[in-house]
């Protein structure tokens, strides 16, 4: 029997023109924990041509992979509940 499972992501993206950085925020929703949530920021050099696109990609690739790592942490958390022994999960 196959089940299926539907977790979202939901990630925002705040550009600051000012500060020449971007940050996003990804959120995991799904029926069986809390949320979870990952951040990610990035950085525009003086020097650099403004290209939002480039500020967002970067900002939500460390905004997943913190989130990633969330996930991973949850997961072992969980497995040490169940086996009552230390667990180290690797990416």
């Amino acid at each position: 029997m196959i089940h299926t499972r539907t977790w979202n992501v939901e990630v925002s993206i705040s550009e600051h023109e000012d500060e020449r950085r971007t940050h996003a925020v990804a959120i995991l929703r799904t029926d069986a924990r809390p949320q979870l949530r990952g951040e990610g920021t990035s950085r525009r050099a003086p020097r650099d041509r403004e290209v939002p696109e480039i500020g967002d990609e970067l900002a939500t690739a460390r905004a997943l992979a913190d989130l990633a790592y969330q996930l991973l942490d949850a997961t072992a958390a969980d497995i040490e509940d169940i086996t009552h022994r230390p667990v180290h999960l690797s990416s």
